[in-house]
């Protein structure tokens, strides 16, 4: 199931490519990139997740050394230790994309890879409650429980961004956007006969209340309703489990849209309106 969605995150970074082709490229420029060290990363978790699926699947389990408390060490465990190094380096890598932008205040944060990593491990805790509930039901508790735990983090580190970036002052400002120093500047047209793209690519075109109301959706359907579910299903309620990972999904799928949403582009200072 893990390298299933995996695969499926993968897949779905080729459509934003406007050359799927050269999409081998992208990993070049890993000295300095964090999209390219997420390029490298990403492949390198989903070989370690297939090799330690194969090594259950195939009841391959030879002690290789055991460790002072008598606790056996088995390919199976450096596997899942390697794995759990690669999922917080591809949290930190894909984080970083959007913190190291520092024209950017919104997301220029040690929140944003915070936020990643408890977001992430939330949703995923949350599912595996869900799954074990049906496969493993002795192991609902400790995955349920984490995944509360997790979710509650996040409720904090992601109130904690809104707070901050509702106090962000823009550097930019109008003035210096188009390198007038007049005080009144009113924009009348835009220049194009419609949009354009920038204002594609870097403005969401919804008014004020959409942005406002999706936010209160995430904050509800992220945080508080998932935890509600968690807590009764934490005994082993499968239905209840799937529901909070449902609900929690369509509502990291709204966090994601006001993520991109909220980032105040310098550019839009001067793209303030479509003609």
């Amino acid at each position: 199931m893990a390298l299933a969605l995996l695969v499926a995150g993968l897949a779905a970074s080729f459509f934003h490519l406007g050359h799927p082709e050269r999409a081998w490229r992208s990993a070049a420029m890993w000295r300095t990139s964090w999209l390219s060290r997420e390029v490298i990363v990403l492949p390198a978790f989903m070989g370690v997740v297939f090799l330690y699926g194969a090594t259950h699947w195939l009841d391959w389990h030879p002690v290789l050394v055991t460790l002072p408390g008598g606790l056996p060490v088995d390919p199976s465990v450096i596997l899942g230790v390697a794995g759990t190094l690669l999922a917080f380096a591809l949290f930190l890598c894909t984080a970083m994309i959007y913190a190291c932008l520092k024209f950017l205040g919104e997301w220029h944060s040690p929140l944003t890879v915070i936020n990643y990593i408890l977001l992430g491990g939330a949703s995923g805790f949350t599912l595996a409650a869900a799954f074990a509930a049906v496969t493993a039901p002795e192991l609902v508790s400790f995955l349920a429980g984490w995944a509360a735990i997790i979710t509650l983090l996040g409720l904090f580190s992601r109130s904690a961004s809104l707070v901050r970036n509702a106090r962000l002052k823009p550097k930019s400002t109008l003035q210096t956007a188009i390198g007038i120093s007049n005080r009144r500047i009113v924009q009348k047209t835009q220049g194009f006969m419609g949009g354009s793209f920038n204002t594609r690519e870097f403005f969401h075109g919804q008014p004020v209340l959409v942005v406002r109301g999706v936010k209160w959706f995430f904050m509800l359907a992220v945080f508080p309703l998932p935890l509600l579910l968690l807590l009764a299903g934490i005994h082993g309620g499968s239905i209840a489990l799937g529901a909070a990972f449902v609900v929690q999904y369509l509502g990291l799928l709204a966090e994601r849209w006001f993520f991109f949403a909220q980032a105040n582009h310098p550019q839009n200072l001067y793209y303030q309106a479509i003609a």
